[in-house]
């Protein structure tokens, strides 16, 4: 198994520390031609939403990227990434890859100070740590939309076919739970697609 990791800005060497840890394979997405290589999934990581955007676009990446999820390849957005991924961001004016039908807030819980750390229940899974930095949440989600994730009456991480989002960031602890469901998720996924 072979997962692209984004790696414009972010934390994407977290993510693939944690893949690492996991005996997954994982590369580092940072160029247009590494999107040419054999991948299973792909992780769009925390950082600037704004930012990663411009990049894409920039770099020529965005379209293909869209392209791949659409079609079917597994993704994991965390924070920025869940971002990337909604519908909507009511609060914001870019419109992202849209690919994920959810309705998001950006910085929810405010600015830096707004970030703060804490355990929940993550699909069906208790004591799972977040860490929420400049965090989103999901104000709404569509009808073929999972919740997986509520605190204090926010949606913090959801799932809707080949795509899993997260307003927190997995990858910023020592638990390697949510990146062994989203392992899984690609699993049972390339298994319906064969």
């Amino acid at each position: 198994m072979q997962i692209g990791v984004l790696a414009l800005q972010g934390a994407f060497y977290e993510h693939i520390k944690m893949l690492k840890a996991l005996n997954v394979e994982a590369f580092e997405i940072r160029q247009k031609k590494d999107l040419d290589k054999p991948m299973d999934g792909i992780i769009l990581p925390g950082g600037e939403s704004t930012t990663m955007y411009k990049l894409l676009t920039d770099l020529d990446m965005f379209e293909v990227i869209k392209k791949e999820i659409q079609a079917g390849l597994p993704v994991f957005g965390t924070c920025a990434g869940l971002l990337l991924l909604a519908k909507k961001v009511n609060n914001h004016t870019s419109s992202y890859i849209q690919t994920m039908d959810i309705v998001a807030k950006k910085n929810a819980y405010g600015r830096q100070l707004g970030s703060f750390n804490t355990t929940g229940n993550f699909a069906g899974i208790d004591n799972m740590p977040f860490v929420f930095i400049r965090a989103p949440f999901i104000e709404s989600v569509g009808k073929n939309v999972e919740v997986l994730s509520v605190i204090d009456n926010m949606i913090v991480a959801a799932k809707e076919d080949n795509q899993l989002a997260t307003a927190f960031h997995p990858e910023l602890t020592d638990d390697l739970r949510i990146h062994k469901y989203f392992i899984e998720m690609v699993r049972q996924y390339n298994k319906k697609a064969i």
